[in-house]
């Protein structure tokens, strides 16, 4: 690092945030290197110390991102207050962040990584991102609930995105979204009368959670992650046509 690496891909790269939020976070005085202040587009040479809030922030040469099946009950946030946060209960040694959370009533696919632009880039919708879903609700499953929920549903002042859906059985289907609003299922169901019972994911991308158990972390294979960074290094917005 003797010709330094510039602050944004050095906290990017320490999981804090992706370059376009550190250059925010920067402008905003909330960064400093040496104790100074830092500023946009300023370089960390080896040996100097960055922190962001007043913590020390540590870079890793190496990227991680690890599958985790989150389950029910825990909550997808770093605040340490929260008994039921989510990295209390992984335990990894490294700085991680999630990427696209699921909420605490949910469980499956969770992707956690130190890498902050490939979390923010699989998190934009824009990208169309393939998420994948398993659910159940508490009343049978129609065709024309099926066909709704396809077309796009109006919840939190918008329409949501065209969808796809496969029936299981009378209580269950699956649903493939490429965008990620508040609760958009539970929302969706709700508009048409249906309470959500059980909600899993398990597809991000080409990550499939498989048989993985509530709570068990793995890292991606060399062949997952390959994948994973080529799909979305596409910003084009290229749709998977994988799954259901």
């Amino acid at each position: 690092m003797s010709e330094g690496i510039r602050l944004n891909k050095y906290l990017s790269e320490a999981g804090v945030c992706s370059r376009r939020t550190a250059d925010d976070y920067i402008e905003k005085g909330l960064v400093k290197i040496n104790g100074e202040t830092a500023i946009t587009g300023q370089r960390i040479m080896e040996g100097d110390t960055v922190t962001f809030k007043g913590k020390t922030i540590k870079n890793h040469d190496k990227s991680v991102i690890l599958a985790y099946y989150k389950p029910t009950g825990l909550t997808c946030t770093a605040a340490k207050e929260d008994p039921d946060n989510i990295f209390d209960h992984i335990h990894y040694p490294i700085r991680l962040q999630y990427v696209g959370r699921l909420d605490k009533d949910s469980q499956g696919l969770l992707l956690l990584t130190n890498d902050g632009d490939l979390s923010n880039a699989v998190s934009k919708s824009i990208n169309n991102h393939e998420k994948e879903y398993r659910v159940r609700v508490n009343k049978p499953v129609t065709e024309e609930f099926l066909r709704g929920m396809a077309e796009g549903v109006p919840i939190l002042d918008t329409v949501t995105k065209k969808c796809r859906l496969k029936k299981i059985d009378n209580y269950s289907f699956y649903i493939v979204l490429t965008q990620g609003l508040n609760r958009q299922i539970r929302r969706m169901c709700d508009y048409f009368g249906y309470k959500v019972i059980n909600l899993k994911r398990i597809r991000v991308c080409n990550i499939k959670l498989g048989n993985m158990k509530p709570g068990e972390l793995r890292k991606l294979t060399p062949a997952e992650e390959a994948e994973l960074r080529q799909m979305v290094g596409d910003f084009g917005g290229r749709k998977r046509k994988a799954g259901i």
